[in-house]
């Protein structure tokens, strides 16, 4: 009988492996079963996962952080020892307010596009009626991120704006319902503000930092500990269904997979331009493609980065408004586990990088790296801003923030 590991998921694209992992077998060769259990919020995809309903979730990265530093809960230590994916969400507002902010039919460069949204948010702010964005959870890469993009565009954050939590389910709800101006959320539910007409997507976070992490495999410390070697052989099924999602042979018999009322329970054709890195901006508009929108595979994506977990609680530290803790930032660190990846896929084809941690936003252009294993070239991965992160630096970083 093959070891069974259930898995919480929720209905987002990047949720695709695991989900592909199980349908085309991959798992099933590595000696496992996947029971997958379907979720509306990440809340509850977490206390699933805490209270030990599940073994492991396809989760926001901040948030197996965030469990772990004990935020806003009795702490449970947290691993992640495979990242989901990078990239893959969009800032998407109210058709007028995008107009304004973004007057031609296309991505809005990030730098021009803030500058006029501050010129609103605080127009509207010294009214009293303040600009109002949704995101997924306190602790995710979209809250992080879109606070990241307006702080550097001069909009403070929760002063000159408001910031409140939707499940992504309901974000397309929340924006025509006018509960709130703007979300940043996970496709497909950008394009389905789109259709609706209820929004138009004006940034995807790829353009706010280029590589960004986004969804991880995280599990209890202590389930990793005893289930080690099934999880090892979780990974090497999902970097087979990692490589099969981004192959363009496969992407409409995936997409018609992710769509099934099991899973997405959402229109296959907006699935399949997820897929395809194609959005449509606006209703009656034209699909632009914008290159590396979600990214599952190559330069490493899988890789679970220190640097990135490092990052990570930089942000949690600036927007929770508590001092950098070394002790709680060597927590984090911990969080993400490349030994793991590592063992699990030593002597495979996969390339392996020669370091756990990086120097993030130092990237220009393609650059070969050293490895442990094959060959690798990692391409940009830029902040809009300019700024870099160097994991060595954090506390400096932090304090240099706006």
């Amino acid at each position: 009988m093959p070891d069974e590991l259930t898995i919480g998921f929720l209905p987002l694209v990047d949720a695709c492996l695991p989900i592909l992992a199980h349908e085309h077998g991959f798992a099933e060769e590595e000696g496992l079963s996947l029971r997958l259990v379907k979720d509306a919020t990440w809340a509850t995809v977490l206390d699933r996962l805490l209270y030990g309903h599940s073994d492991a979730a396809h989760m926001v990265a901040p948030l197996a952080i965030a469990a772990t530093l004990g935020r806003g809960r009795p702490a449970q230590p947290i691993s992640v020892p495979f990242v989901l994916g990078l990239n893959g969400n969009a800032v998407t507002l109210h058709p007028e307010l995008a107009r304004e902010v973004r007057p031609e039919p296309e991505m809005g460069d990030p730098a021009e596009t803030g500058a006029r949204l501050r010129s609103i948010a605080m127009r509207r702010s010294n009214a009293g009626d303040p600009v109002r964005f949704g995101v997924v959870h306190r602790y995710s890469s979209h809250n992080y991120m879109l606070r990241y993009w307006l702080a550097a565009c001069g909009i403070r954050p929760d002063r000159d704006v408001i910031i409140s939590t939707i499940p992504p389910p309901f974000c397309a709800d929340a924006l025509a319902a006018g509960e709130v101006d703007g979300i940043c959320v996970g496709e497909p539910w950008n394009s389905v503000a789109v259709e609706r007409g209820a929004g138009e997507i004006v940034l995807a976070t790829a353009q706010i930092w280029r590589r960004g992490v986004e969804k991880v495999l995280a599990l209890r410390e202590e389930v990793l500990e005893e289930k080690l070697d099934s999880v090892q052989r979780l990974i090497r099924a999902l970097c087979r269904a990692a490589s099969h999602f981004v192959d363009p042979v496969h992407w409409e018999r995936n997409a018609a997979i992710l769509a099934r009322p099991e899973y997405l329970d959402g229109h296959e054709g907006l699935i399949r331009r997820a897929i395809s890195d194609r959005l449509l901006l606006a209703r009656g508009g034209s699909l632009i493609t914008y290159p590396d929108l979600m990214f599952q595979y190559r330069e490493a994506a899988n890789f679970p980065w220190v640097s990135q977990a490092e990052w990570l609680y930089t942000q949690m530290a600036r927007w929770d408004g508590t001092p950098f803790d070394p002790a709680e930032a060597a927590k984090a660190a911990r969080v993400f586990r490349p030994d793991v990846y590592r063992n699990a896929l030593v002597g495979t084809g996969e390339p392996l990088p020669g370091a756990s941690s990086k120097v993030e936003g130092s990237l220009g252009s393609a650059t070969a790296v050293t490895t442990q294993q094959g060959n690798m070239t990692l391409e940009s991965n830029r902040f809009f801003d300019g700024m870099i992160f160097d994991p060595h630096h954090s506390k400096e970083y932090l304090e240099s923030l706006p």
